[in-house]
């Protein structure tokens, strides 16, 4: 027996392995502080919406075509079934999901304010994409308190006039403008007040800062509502001007939201900008 035959064998070099990659996401956004802001920020933001409306007029009649197209339906539909009462706590609550519908209107604004060409593939684009960021999941919070706010209200309803009344409250509608009727009309108001109080709190900064920047939704709800904290009597007013307008808006067949929403988008754009320079 040879020497080489009782030499230890050499061990067998391990593979050469790859280093893994990064199993962090990337971080998100830094977020800006929110400021105070003066009562003049309201006519301001207005001015500033108008101005966007008229200088990109079509992004803004399209973008509302869908709401008053679909208020029209709605409205047509309930007629036709004989359950117009459904109608009260739709048109009550549809400034709870208006804000959604301003999403389209954010990017033009954004793109105005940057000198960037309003392309409308390119707006059609960022409105598209929004489907794999964090759009969907605020959107999906804020029509699931709109869908609980149409049960709450039917509840009211209920309570308060009976299920009887359901059947005659369209041959009959001074029903609702006296006894009992005036007291579920002055309740139903103040929890639809809460709800769109909660609502928009949540969308004032959330929405345009999900749009512009990369962080979750649950960040996007907190840094609104501190927004919100930080300029209590301001945001309740605009809160209360932009459901007025609204509100005015709807009753001519829906048609002033081809105004409204335009204008009130672009102008939201411009308040959020005032909150989060």
């Amino acid at each position: 027996m040879t020497r080489s035959d009782l030499s230890i064998p050499r061990p067998v070099p391990e593979p050469r392995r790859e280093p893994l990659p990064n199993p962090q996401p990337d971080q998100p956004d830094d977020l800006p502080d929110s400021e105070r802001i003066g009562f003049d920020a309201i006519p301001g933001a207005l001015a500033d919406g108008w101005r966007d409306f008229r200088r990109a007029p079509a992004f803004g009649l399209l973008f509302s075509a869908f709401y008053v197209a679909g208020g029209l339906v709605l409205a047509t539909v309930a007629t036709a079934s004989g359950q117009d009462w459904w109608l009260i706590p739709f048109i009550a609550g549809f400034p709870l999901i208006a804000p959604f519908a301003a999403v389209g209107l954010y990017d033009v604004s954004r793109r105005i304010e940057a000198a960037e060409p309003l392309d409308w593939r390119a707006v059609i684009r960022v409105v598209f994409a929004q489907r794999n960021r964090q759009i969907p999941s605020m959107a999906m919070v804020i029509l699931l308190l709109f869908m609980f706010w149409v049960f709450v209200a039917h509840t009211v309803f209920a309570l308060f006039m009976g299920v009887s009344a359901l059947t005659n409250i369209t041959s009959s509608p001074e029903v609702m403008l006296q006894g009992r009727g005036l007291l579920m009309l002055l309740i139903g108001t103040l929890i639809g007040g809460g709800f769109a109080a909660v609502l928009f709190c949540i969308t004032v900064v959330g929405l345009p800062l999900l749009l512009e920047h990369e962080v979750d939704f649950v960040t996007a709800i907190i840094a609104s509502f501190r927004a919100v904290g930080q300029n209590p009597l301001v945001m309740l007013l605009w809160g209360a001007v932009i459901a007025g307008l609204l509100l005015l808006a709807i009753l001519p067949l829906f048609l002033g939201l081809f105004i409204a929403l335009p204008v009130l988008g672009h102008a939201s754009w411009h308040m959020y900008r005032r909150l989060m320079p």
